[in-house]
């Protein structure tokens, strides 16, 4: 069904977050059904300005049947293919809308595997991430207003709220909070069961404002690998290849996870924390700023921008904030510090910055509010 707010968020998508020029190729990869409502205004706008448009069509119910079966040799292959693609593309663009999210969740845990280490990895992490101007972002259907626990009708109306705001203004904005996390050397979180501390000196921050996640709102680093001491625990439950993660808490030293539990099915936390060496140490540190997101929704895309939050990631560094972890993971886990969730501190330098979900530097915290960031659609 024509939505008129789909048009406003493809030409934000084309003209701010990839800045698609004519003459270039733009890969789209359509996840599910209902996503194909706004990639028809994706492929129409690309191909007015000029640019060549190439879309690829999949969701989770039909790579199930390939990835519950495959062989290493197979994957490989299936990687191979989707590498020249992605090495003629300019731009990516990934738009995703599962008709049911947890569609790999009772596959082998080795099939999941092999399908991050041998396919996600090197076309993604390794091929479109750091050579492409890419986006990644979901579509409002049913499936996600079920996780969010409310009526697609408004979660609609919420998504566009999210996703169509002013994020030229959040990067201005998003400039005091990286510079003041450039200059930093020691972080120290403070929840209930969290007391964490580790060093992210010398290591770059970047901001994010809507270049490559739709929606968007954090700055992010990484801690210097082996600094990590303490324990934290995360109050946003996570669905993470297929399996839903809540209570997460992880005990650190020198950098590695020594200890791992949660509310569930701790066997399977643990076998992804085992991935490989790299799992056990942190690629990211972040904090969320996004002022129209309140509440996890068991989405990470939207979960991680939380207004108010923090979160780390075991697995993988990025190249753009190295600290030289390598994993065929990268898992963002999220802690809230809204006092509804339990409330929290955010140090740096012995320094506090952020109490309770509100920065102490008030410039900086009415230049992300809502009032501030909403845009018309």
């Amino acid at each position: 069904m024509f939505d008129r707010r789909n048009e406003v968020l493809a030409r934000q998508l084309l003209d701010y977050s990839t800045e698609l020029k004519q003459g270039e190729v733009l890969y789209l990869e359509i996840k599910g059904r209902d996503t194909l409502e706004l990639a028809k205004p994706i492929i129409r706008l690309a191909s007015e300005r000029g640019a060549t448009p190439f879309w690829y069509y999949s969701d989770e119910s039909l790579m199930r049947h390939f990835v519950a079966h495959a062989s290493e040799a197979q994957f490989k292959r299936q990687a191979d293919l989707h590498l020249e693609l992605m090495k003629q593309a300019d731009a990516y663009i990934g738009l995703r809308g599962s008709d049911n999210p947890f569609d790999l969740a009772d596959l082998p845990a080795e099939q999941r595997d092999m399908l991050n280490a041998l396919f996600i990895k090197p076309v993604h992490l390794e091929e479109r991430v750091k050579r492409t101007r890419w986006t990644v972002l979901r579509y409002p259907n049913n499936a996600m207003a079920q996780l969010a626990e409310t009526s697609q009708e408004s979660f609609a109306d919420f998504y566009y709220d999210v996703c169509c705001a002013d994020y030229s203004k959040m990067s201005r904005a998003l400039d005091r909070l990286h510079q003041r996390m450039t200059a930093a050397d020691k972080v120290r979180l403070v929840a209930p069961n969290t007391e964490l501390s580790f060093s992210i000196k010398d290591i770059p921050a970047v901001k994010c404002s809507g270049k490559r996640n739709i929606p968007d709102g954090e700055v992010f680093t990484a801690p210097v690998r082996d600094s990590i001491n303490g324990t934290i625990s995360f109050n946003a439950p996570s669905l993470y290849q297929g399996t839903l993660f809540s209570d997460v808490c992880l005990t650190f030293e020198s950098g590695r996870v020594v200890k791992a539990h949660c509310a569930g099915d701790t066997a399977m936390l643990e076998k992804i924390l085992d991935t490989d060496e790299g799992a056990r140490y942190v690629g990211e540190f972040a904090i969320g700023v996004n002022p129209f997101i309140r509440h996890p929704m068991k989405d990470t895309l939207f979960d991680e921008k939380i207004c108010g939050s923090i979160h780390l990631t075991p697995g993988q560094c990025y190249d753009i904030a190295p600290n030289g972890n390598q994993s065929a993971i990268h898992w963002d886990l999220v802690l809230i510090q809204r006092p509804e969730y339990g409330g929290g501190e955010l140090w740096f330098d012995d320094q506090l910055i952020r109490k309770d979900g509100v920065f102490v530097d008030q410039e900086l915290e009415q230049s992300l509010s809502a009032d501030a960031l909403r845009a018309a659609v």
